[in-house]
């Protein structure tokens, strides 16, 4: 269960859109991927639609593009300062304090692209010169799991609105603050707010074997993912589910591998045996035979580790969480 005092965002709701990639408790280019999901969820929020009116759809299309890459760069702990342009454009200095869970960064520079709305609004914070910036959430999810990442929040909001007494009470934990609690602040009160310390990051130790696994599964994932995008629109809607499927269900599994879960053995076993029967079956099929016959090799070859595992042949060592 989250604490209460769980505030990076101002309202409850569009945190919820937005954690993952603030979770990750790290501030690189690799985490820029992860606004993806972010992007997704947001093209069905209900506050875009009256653009519509006023913006061509193309424009506005274009422009979510453009800052969504400009926010690639970012990401970085690299660059340092920019100079003059640190006082109109968002930057590395400025999106550390974002991703920070300190005190003082909370609800600070979301600019994606422009930082002056943020100096407008009274929401920028340069970073504290004598403070190391505690990237992650203020209380931080200790797992690689994708759907516990993307659901955990939506459960305790979930849990939170059905214990409010009113419907008064009920719509303010959607729309008001994480931390908000009833006869409290929109934001909730200050001192109910935890201020956090140096953290060790979340790290489970793997043997070179699993994480060689890991790794080239991985890879698979992008090949069928770069297949799939380029080649969805002539398939047919099993054929395109099961791509989806497969994309979704292999992250899950890698991040349960990841965790070193009690479940990542068996879950990996039941995939790629799966994948295995959808190939034989002309369900998962791509044009390139010789690509497929690799995969439902390689799937099973797999599958066939699982099952030495499954006796405890292979072993998977204990998770040590030491950064």
């Amino acid at each position: 269960m989250l604490k209460q005092s769980n505030n990076n965002g101002n309202i409850a709701t569009l945190y919820n859109l937005h954690k993952i990639l603030i979770e990750i408790g790290l501030n690189n280019v690799t985490g820029s991927y992860l606004q993806i999901s972010s992007v997704f969820y947001s093209r069905f929020q209900i506050f875009y639609l009256p653009l519509a009116f006023a913006i061509p759809p193309a424009h506005f299309v274009t422009h979510q593009q453009f800052n969504l890459i400009f926010q690639f760069w970012v990401h970085t702990e690299v660059v340092k300062t920019l100079g003059p342009l640190e006082w109109i454009f968002n930057t590395p200095n400025h999106h550390r304090v974002h991703h920070g869970s300190n005190f003082y960064c909370l609800d600070k520079n979301y600019g994606g692209v422009l930082i002056i709305w943020d100096r407008i609004f009274g929401t920028f914070a340069n970073p504290a010169p004598n403070e190391e910036i505690i990237y992650g959430l203020v209380v931080n999810q200790p797992s690689f799991n994708l759907l516990r990442l993307e659901t955990f929040y939506t459960i305790y909001a979930y849990e939170k609105m059905n214990s409010m007494a009113s419907w008064r009470y009920k719509l303010a934990a959607i729309f008001y603050g994480p931390s908000w609690q009833p006869n409290r602040p929109r934001l909730g009160a200050e001192e109910d707010i935890v201020k956090v310390g140096p953290r060790e990051k979340y790290y489970v130790k793997l043997p070179m074997w699993c994480n060689a696994y890991i790794i080239i599964h991985f890879c698979l994932v992008i090949y069928i993912f770069q297949e799939f995008v380029i080649l969805h629109a002539q398939m047919n809607p099993m054929t395109a589910t099961c791509f989806i499927c497969y994309i979704i269900g292999s992250l899950t599994v890698i991040g349960l591998l990841f965790d070193n879960s009690q479940y990542a053995a068996n879950c990996e076993l039941i995939r790629c045996g799966l994948l295995v029967f959808a190939i034989q079956v002309g369900v998962l099929t791509i044009e390139k035979k010789n690509v497929l016959g690799f995969c439902e090799l390689f799937f099973g070859v797999s599958s066939f580790l699982w099952i030495l595992k499954s006796f405890n042949v292979l072993q998977i060592s204990t998770p040590d969480k030491n950064a």
